[in-house]
């Protein structure tokens, strides 16, 4: 076991214990990242889904299990929760992973969150919805965080390039 997968392991055991004192919406969403930390550096499908199973888990209970926490971490939880749900699709193919993604994220589209217009563009194109993608590629392209190279180098959206609006969108904020 590599270096960095033990400090891993070895986190994931301190704040499963710090679970076991209380748990809170930061912890939770720590304790996720920790177990998409592992779906990372592990070489398994079996156990890359596992750990995103765990992570899913965490997440969903923590946007549910606290009744008062800002906004902010809300939004937190919500869109590590459809990065989670996109690495499943990564690793799966199976488009219902991109629909529960949408479904997520959605509802949270009046907070103008450049990052969760990012995440429905992706889930669009991985639902193969070419107008859906486009729509959320142009909102995400209106936010200050837009990220031409991202769009451009990403690998969902290689097949866009080799539409004219597509390129536009990306010479327009590279200039």
């Amino acid at each position: 076991m590599a270096e960095d997968t033990r400090l891993i392991v070895s986190r994931i055991g301190e704040t499963d214990q710090l679970f076991l004192q209380g748990n809170t919406p930061e912890l939770a969403l720590e304790r996720a990242n920790l177990r998409l930390q592992l779906v990372h550096a592990s070489h398994s499908r079996a156990e890359q889904i596992h750990f995103l199973q765990e992570a899913i888990v965490l997440l969903e209970q923590a946007r549910v299990e606290f009744e008062q926490m800002p906004l902010t971490l809300y939004l937190d939880l919500s869109i590590q929760l459809a990065k989670t749900y996109l690495k499943y699709f990564e690793i799966s193919q199976e488009q219902r992973f991109a629909l529960i993604t949408q479904q997520i994220l959605k509802p949270l589209t009046v907070y103008e969150n450049a990052e969760i217009y990012f995440l429905l563009a992706y889930a669009s194109i991985a639902k193969n919805e070419p107008a859906m993608t486009r729509h959320w590629l142009n909102k995400y392209a209106k936010s200050i965080h837009f990220d031409p190279i991202l769009i451009k180098q990403h690998p969902a959206f290689q097949d866009l390039q080799q539409h004219n609006w597509f390129n536009i969108l990306i010479k327009t904020h590279l200039n």
